[in-house]
């Protein structure tokens, strides 16, 4: 595998197979089957574990089974993509919301987390996906539903989200798209810029690609409890300000990792929003962050905590290397309840490919 991107032809090919990862949420969420069918190649395979088999008929199967349900959001992020020649691989982090009943058929509102393994190819100039993995991490069920109030006043009103043409983000976008047609800003020719980009502005490019895949293997690092991961992406004096540990950052990685294996049947960190500044060999940036994270031990004693919060960062090039400098965790917002994760029944039950500490987990084997 290529891994560490260095191009900018290679920060074009990540660019086009997150966005079609992105198109797969929208496909998905818009029950548009159509738009679903297109993320993959004609002999793509998914497994799905409830459903194995060719891409085109699960595009079709799902769909189906989405238009009339409560809409979904499906929030992909972290798309830590590897590329190799006309090949790719990426893993990325998914916190789906869904309504469904429970067993005794009472509606719950859910909180799915897990892990997208996906196969790329490109053909015809085309990147698609051949082949998906899905992974399930942790959960959370809280009873009830959730309904759009009704019509507001205009100075208040705000459009929600449907299935199909229904969905008001689909005028918005074709409303968009238009008005960027109609003032020309749709239409430029890239070969006439090429030649006015300095190279300052490709290095700050490829080091922000650099920068970002940093932040993901520090999200599979922490889950995974990868001590030999976290250490490889912090300065030998660096510093992690984190709450559950104050100090060197080659030191963060093995408490850290001691804490989670000790402490946690599963966290999920999931990242988002994610704004770099580089300056040479030097960058900060700022990343939001959700975790899930599930306690072990007694199911009586179980809790399960979210926290939404922010990572501001410094990062310095060495030798030609980015690394961590500095992390520092600020905490925006968190609720603890009682465990409510369910792996093994259910809607769960058929999902029996699940994330895990260590190197049992799927994406070693996948990865390498």
């Amino acid at each position: 595998m290529t891994g560490t991107p260095t191009t900018i032809a290679q920060i074009a090919d990540i660019q086009a197979i997150a966005q079609r990862l992105a198109q797969h949420s929208r496909g998905v969420d818009r029950a548009d089957a159509a738009l679903l069918a297109d993320c993959y190649h004609p002999d793509a395979t998914v497994d799905y574990r409830f459903y194995a088999g060719p891409a085109q008929a699960f595009a079709t199967i799902l769909t189906d089974a989405q238009r009339g349900q409560p809409v979904t959001l499906h929030r992909t992020a972290q798309m830590w993509i590897r590329l190799d020649g006309d090949t790719a691989r990426s893993e990325s982090y998914i916190m789906a919301y869904v309504q469904a009943p429970d067993s005794d058929g009472a509606m719950m509102q859910r909180l799915v987390c897990g892990r997208y393994l996906d196969r790329h190819e490109r053909r015809d100039a085309q990147w698609r996906l051949s082949h998906r993995t899905y992974v399930l991490d942790t959960n959370a069920n809280w009873p009830g539903s959730w309904e759009a109030s009704g019509l507001s006043p205009l100075s208040a009103h705000v459009p929600t989200g449907g299935q199909g043409s229904a969905d008001t983000g689909i005028a918005l976008l074709a409303l968009a798209a238009a008005r960027n047609r109609q003032d020309g800003s749709g239409n430029h020719d890239m070969n006439t810029q090429t030649d006015t980009v300095s190279t300052q502005v490709i290095d700050e490019v490829i080091s922000r690609q650099q920068i970002a895949d940093l932040t993901m293997a520090y999200c599979r690092g922490v889950d995974r409890a990868d001590v030999e991961l976290l250490k490889s992406i912090f300065h030998d004096d660096s510093t992690v300000v984190s709450g559950a540990f104050n100090g060197n950052g080659q030191e963060f990685a093995g408490e850290i990792c001691r804490i989670v294996a000790t402490v946690f049947e599963q966290t999920f960190h999931s990242i988002a929003n994610q704004w770099i500044d580089v300056a040479g060999d030097s960058a900060v940036a700022e990343t939001y962050v959700i975790a899930v994270a599930s306690t072990s031990g007694a199911d009586a004693d179980k809790t399960e905590t979210l926290t939404g919060g922010r990572y501001i960062d410094r990062f310095t090039r060495r030798e030609g290397i980015w690394k961590f400098a500095e992390r520092s965790f600020v905490c925006d917002w968190t609720r603890t309840d009682k465990s409510t994760r369910q792996m093994d029944s259910g809607m769960y039950a058929p999902l029996d490919l699940q994330g895990s500490q260590g190197r049992t987990d799927p994406i070693y084997r996948f990865w390498n």
